[in-house]
Parts: structure tokens; sequence; C-alpha cells
């Protein structure tokens, strides 16, 4: 017999052991979820519930595997024929036993490229999108028809919040659709979002089929509950039916995949749903050292709708959090690539990881990397020297320093309608040529590929900065980047902002090209027993942990995102994304939040406010470290943090903090003018005092820039 009482804590025992009625599990970051699941399957089975009973639903085979996996080691035989993995492998099973009446005898299930090449020919029987370059291509239809439906939203509504410059063919992506759903039924298909509704109608609409399900599964284990999206939460409560005998384990302060369908309300109304509900809460966790789970339960603290929780750790000792300061998010780079240095003194490469909220904000990050030869994999997005646009863009670039560069010409041609292969070698040829007319007669066909070879030699001879070149190729190539890329060319616009960023610490434009270009091709990806620096959006890094984390851009429009300060339940989200990323660490957590950032409007930098999930934290709770102009970096005798933000309520929930915009504004002093200094805009005249703690300010050669309180030196 197992002995649980001395292998598990209180909270993972009670969890453990209690069988019967409604129970939900509000598992911390680390603090033993899977191993809490692994024993009370065991546990079932040596007080004789049979295997058959137990349904256990994962959001991966992997990870319905390795439970039954570890729970037959736990016993020390098998565990039998329990039915475990994800929600849709159970409905599939389901429906192919019970397949509904109009599939019956034809019932088909479709993988992604079947479901992609189905809506393709829907799309073409319509004769929609013939001949216009710009219409979003099969993936991302199928993409916003899928969120649609798996977040039960109009497709308008999905389009206007999450692809606003998709908004002109909402009807013909929604006519699209209507075509794709009769396609499905006429041929007794089912794609993956159809298995979860009609697995769903079964049970609603079949008495016989749901009572049997009831009757059969006895015993339901829902992992990552926190995940789920309505209708599996639905399914959920079909299954229980009047036994009850539901356990469900996550975490609503890890909900972060609003995104793809889920609804953290499933897991905080899940008490209601079913009464009697029994609440274990795990807290202590094995991963983290208590100074950084004292920062991350701060974090939490100011959340409106959440179940309370404290992580606590016998780890006691450790150093607390760092909150370093740069001056700026070019220099943020080289002082974060600093930090791997001397942490990789203590850690090996693999137990090093920098997070961020966006792929594209580790690109300076990438370039200090691969100017020391230090390799890292990346997790979430591309690495930025992949990026198709920024190959696009560099591809003028490479050009103008060697016009004999082929694949970088066969790049610039690939983007011009009715240049082939063939055509591109041709005319390439031509531009070899010693009588110019070759060319001239080959370009006759192409006057937009004429118009790039121009802009090339003019700009080979006006010998510009980086910066100046990377400006002028902007110019003559965004135009381009909507035909090119309609589906995400807002994203992509984003990311080309960061080149020209990148190409301002630059004089010369050959050290550039390198340094962007600098990797080894014989490296291999994403192996990983390899001793490699990881870089990782906070989306793909949860599940995972480093002994040192690193979080850069922790300023307001970047973490949390521009996009999500608009609403109170988005803006929460962030904030459990920001949890996410600091539970990450085991023994050193650093935080990095920049004074200024890059403005290509202006060529220079404007001030950037902390996060205010950074603004929160009580100053007692970390370091604070600070580059000054000379590029070292000291820490500060006392943290010099501002009040903490407390985030007014919205109908129950807390809403952002007012940007400037549009907070109510007053004059200082009664309307008389003040004077402050500003470290790195010098002095300037107060113009309006911006509540709560912000100030527009006039800065002789700056303009009027709006800056907190606590980076201003008033003058009496």
């Amino acid at each position: 017999m197992i002995d649980y009482k001395n292998e598990l804590n209180p909270a993972q025992y009670e969890a453990a052991t209690t069988l019967e009625g409604p129970m939900l599990v509000i598992a911390g970051a680390g603090s033993g979820k899977t191993r809490t699941l692994v024993y009370r399957l065991a546990n079932m089975i040596e007080q004789g519930v049979s295997p058959h009973e137990i349904l256990l639903l994962t959001f991966t085979r992997k990870a319905s595997q390795e439970m039954l996996q570890r729970a037959t080691e736990l016993l020390g035989h098998s565990v039998g024929n329990i039915t475990g993995g994800t929600f849709h492998a159970f409905a599939y099973s389901v429906l192919r036993q019970n397949p509904p009446e109009e599939y019956e005898g034809s019932l088909s299930i479709m993988d992604s490229a079947d479901a992609n090449g189905a809506l393709k020919y829907c799309k073409d029987t319509l004769a929609i999108g013939k001949g216009d370059k710009s219409f979003p291509k099969i993936q991302t239809v199928m993409g916003m028809l899928s969120k649609s439906r798996n977040k039960e939203m109009d497709l308008h509504d999905i389009l206007r919040r999450e692809a606003f410059h998709l908004a002109a063919y909402r009807d013909d992506i929604a006519n699209i659709g209507s075509e794709y759903e009769q396609y499905k039924a006429q041929h007794g298909l089912l794609d993956y979002d159809d298995l979860l509704f009609k697995l769903e109608q079964l049970l609603t609409v079949n008495k016989e089929v749901r009572e049997y399900y009831q009757q059969r599964f006895k015993y339901i284990m829902v992992d990552e509950y926190q995940d789920t999206n309505l209708v599996q939460a639905r399914i959920v409560r079909l299954l229980a039916g009047g036994h009850g005998n539901v356990m469900a384990v996550g975490d609503d302060a890890q909900s972060i995949y609003a995104f793809r369908g889920a609804n953290v309300q499933n897991i905080l109304d899940f008490p209601k749903l079913f009464p009697g509900c029994k609440m274990v809460k795990l807290e202590e966790n094995y991963r983290s050292i208590q100074p950084i789970l004292d920062l991350t339960n701060s974090i939490l603290a100011e959340a409106p709708q959440a179940f309370q929780k404290n992580l606590f750790s016998n780890k006691k000792d450790g150093r607390k959090p760092e909150v370093l300061i740069p001056l700026s998010d070019l220099t943020q780079a080289k002082m974060v690539v600093d930090k791997i240095g001397k942490l990789r003194k203590k850690y090996k490469n693999k137990e090093i990881a920098v997070l961020f909220r966006a792929g594209y904000q580790s690109y300076h990050v990438e370039m200090q990397l691969n100017k020391l030869g230090l390799k890292f994999r990346k997790y979430g997005g591309l690495k930025y020297s992949d990026a198709a646009h920024v190959k696009d863009v560099m591809s003028y670039v490479r050009l103008l320093m060697n016009p004999l560069d082929l694949p970088a010409f066969n790049r610039l041609t690939a983007n011009i309608k009715g240049v082939g292969p063939k055509t591109s070698l041709r005319i390439y040829e031509a531009t070899q040529a010693e009588d110019p007319s070759k060319l001239q007669k080959a370009l006759v066909r192409y006057p937009e590929l004429r118009e790039d070879l121009d802009l090339i030699d003019s700009l080979r001879r006006q010998r510009l900065e980086p910066v100046e070149l990377l400006e002028e190729v902007l110019a003559h190539y965004k135009p381009k980047l909507k035909t090119i890329y309609p589906d995400d060319y807002p994203r992509r616009e984003h990311g080309l902002e960061q080149l020209v960023q990148i190409a301002s610490g630059y004089s010369d434009i050959d050290l550039f090209l390198s340094d962007l270009s600098l990797e080894d091709p014989t490296q291999k990806k994403d192996e990983e027993d390899e001793d490699l620096v990881t870089l990782s959006t906070i989306h793909s890094a949860k599940g995972l942990e480093w002994d040192a984390v690193l979080i850069i851009d922790l300023v307001e429009d970047r973490f949390p995102s521009r996009h999500a300060v608009q609403k109170a339940d988005e803006f929460e989200e962030e904030r459990r994304l920001m949890y996410v990323a600091c539970t990450r660490a085991r023994k050193y957590l650093g935080l990095f939040v920049p004074s200024s950032l890059y403005a290509r409007g202006t060529g220079g930098n404007e001030p950037a406010i902390p996060s205010p999930f950074v603004r929160d934290i009580p100053g007692s709770m970390y370091e604070e470290w600070r580059e000054n102009y000379s590029g070292t970096v000291t820490q500060t005798a006392r943290p010099t943090s501002t009040p903490p933000h407390r985030a007014p309520k919205q109908n129950g929930k807390a809403a952002p903090k007012p940007t400037a915009s549009a907070s109510s504004s007053t004059s200082v002093g009664g309307g008389k003018l003040g004077h402050c200094t500003h470290k790195i805009f010098g002095r300037g005249k107060i113009i309006q005092h911006l509540p709560p703690d912000k100030y527009r300010v006039n800065f002789p050669g700056f303009g009027l820039k709006v800056i907190m309180e606590a980076y201003l030196v008033m003058e009496d």
C-alpha cells in the first residue's frame, strides 16, 4: 500500500484521497499538480474503483500518457483500461461508436490539411477573392472561422477585435464558412472543431447515450481546467450527470489562452455549477525560492476575480529578484546579454531564459547574442533574421552592397507578379551585362522591378548611414507589405520598425549586415540536449522552468500590450501572463524596465512608463539596478518605485489604469507654470498635470512629453 500521508503534503493528500463529489483543485505554479493527479489515480485503483469507470481528460495525449505511466510505476502494476486523452480524442471515440444520424455509415474526420483543402474548394466554387492578391490566405480564413466557433462569438466581433485589417472581407469569409459547413454535411465529414460540438449535441439530444456515459464514467478528472473553452465545460457537466464525481484541476492565475478560446470564467464558476463542491488549494511551491514567490504573490494581489492563494516554499534563502532599468530598449539588449554572461558562471546555458510578451521584442537580444557567438534557441515566433519581411527588406541592402548577390536578387523578384525563377535568372544576367540596353529591354514588362533596381542604384550613390538607408528602403517597401502579406501585415510592419532601431546603433552598413546574418549554418535546431540559452514568448514558456529568468520590455504598450489596456478582462489576462512569466524562475528573476523607447518618427527616444505590474510590486521585494550614461549599472540605495497603482473597478472587475489621453487633466499650481528636470530630456516647463501621477512637460529640443512624476525632479 502507498503511504499517501507521508508522500504528499496535506493539501495534496486531501485532493488525492477525496474521491466522492465535485472537487476543484487550485494548483498554484510549481505545486506538484501532476503528482497529485497521479496519486489520486493510484488511490482510486487501490480503493477498488474499476479502471473502466475512470475518465481522465487532458489537453495533450502526452500528458495523459505520462500520468497513466507514473500511476502504473507507483502501483507496481498496470492501471488497466482507464480512458485517458484529450477532449477531441474522447469525442471522436464516442462519435465513432454513436455517429449522428446524418453521418451514419459515412463518418470521416479531416486533418488540418484536408480541412484547408476543403475550405479552398469552397472558396474557389464561390469565386471569392479571385485575382485579389490582398485576400487573406486559406489558413487565415480557417483560423478566423475556428476562433469564431470556439469562442462562440460572431465572426464580425472576432475580426473587429483580432484582425481589424481583414474586416472588409467579413461577408466573403462568412459566405465561405457557410459553404464549408454545407460541403462537410454533404460529404459526411467532420473537422477538428466539429468533434466537440457534435459530441455536445449527441449528449444533449440522445438521452440513452448520455445516461450510458454518465453511468459508465463515475469518476471524471479534468486537467488544466482553466484552459477549457465554453463547449468543453458544458461537455464536462453533461458527463458528470447526477453523480457529480468530477475533479477539475487548474489555476485561474495561469489562464492565458483566451486567444484560443479558453475562458477563465469556467474555472471561476465551477463551485457555482457543481453544488457542494469541495475546494483544495495547492500552495506549497517546489520550484522557486521564497523571494521570487513573494514577488509573484504581490502581482496577483490586485486581481479582482480570483481564488486567493499564497505560494510558499521551504527554500527560504536566495537573492531577491532584481528590477533593472536600462536607459533605453536599445541598451536593454546589451544589459540583458551582460547579465547572461554573469549568470553563465553559476548556471548552464540551458538553465537561462529570456522571456517577452511578443516575438519581435527579442530582436535586439538576438543581435547581441549573435555578436558574441552565443547560440540560442527561440520558442514562439521566428528568429528575426528568418522572418520573411525582414529578408525582403534586407535583399535591397544586400544588393546595394553586392550587385552579384543572386539569392538577394531572387528574393527581390519573388515579390514581383509574373517573375518566376527562369525569368529572374534572365533579368539577373542582364544586370551583369556590359550593354545597359539589355537590362532595359528585360525590364519592359516589369516596371515594379525597375523601380526596385532604380532605388538600389540611387541609394548606392548616396552613401547613407545605416539608419537613413533603412528609412529609405522601408518607405519604398511598406506599400508592398499589404499586398505581399495581407493576413498579418500590421504585425510585420511593427517588426520592421525594430529593424530601423537596430540599425540606429551602427555607423557601418557592412557590420550591420554581418551581425544580422551571423549564425552558425551547421547549428542543429531545437535539440533539447544542447546547452543553449532560451529565448521565448511567455505563452510558449508555460509548463517550462529555468534556474534564471529575465523578462524584458516591462513598460506600458509592450507589457501589457497596447490593445490589452482597453478592456478590463484583457488587462487581467496580461496580469496572469506576468505571473506565469515570473513563476518560471527557480533561483534568479530579473525584470527589465527600459526608461525610454526608440520612436522612429522623431529619430530619437521617447520616455517609457513602467508596466503597472512592476509599479504594483512593493519596493521591499526587489533590488533595483539602474544604468547611467557611462554605461555602468549601479544599485540604487533604495528602490524608487511609485506608489502601488490600484486599478479602478468596472462591473466588479478591475480596469486598466487610464492612459494620459483618457484621464482628466488639470493645470499645475492653479495655472502657474513650474519647471522640472528629467535625466534624459533635461530641464523642461510643466504644461499640465495628468492625475494621478503624470505631467505633460515641454522640453526644449524634444517637444511635449508625458512623464511620470517619479521620473521628474520638481523645482520649487
